[in-house]
């Protein structure tokens, strides 16, 4: 809903399982964590207002997601990529990913993410979309972590 500057986000749904979860507004070039649901009973729910500032960086609005909150960084079910290019359909992104090793893969609401070894005395790993990437510790070592939707298109995570 819209309200002056600022826009209102609801969410309510039925938990699928225990746990704490999260609502995001996920547009077409970026996201937004709404923050953590409130059960009551079956159903869960969240409001919360944001300024133009926040959410106009989305781009058009295209769906809300349910994430769990409980899960601790670095601790999501990571599996090892040993040719990250073959998980991608889009040349550019295949070529740039040639001969990259030590990469951890997984697939959570539909995003595929992809880690990426990070040393701060080597380049960047897919510099070109860096500033898309999080720098994360996965299993003990650090990496660049990138997000990608089911078009192939990095996204803001």
């Amino acid at each position: 809903e819209r309200e002056a500057l600022y826009t209102w986000f609801s969410a309510s749904c039925q938990l699928p399982q225990k746990g704490l979860w999260c609502a995001w507004v996920v547009g077409e070039r970026g996201e937004l964590r709404l923050g953590i649901l409130e059960p009551a009973g079956k159903q869960a729910s969240i409001r919360r207002r944001f300024s133009d500032r926040m959410t106009m960086p989305l781009g058009k609005i295209l769906r809300g997601e349910l994430r769990r909150a409980d899960v601790p960084a670095g601790t999501e079910a990571w599996e090892a990529a040993p040719e990250p290019g073959r998980l991608f359909r889009a040349g550019w992104l295949r070529q740039r990913l040639r001969g990259m090793t030590g990469a951890l893969t997984r697939t959570e609401n539909g995003r595929r993410y992809l880690a990426l070894l990070y040393d701060k005395g080597k380049p960047f790993p897919l510099t070109t979309l860096f500033c898309f990437a999080r720098i994360r510790c996965i299993q003990g070592r650090t990496y660049a972590v990138f997000a990608f939707d089911d078009r192939e298109t990095p996204v803001f995570w």
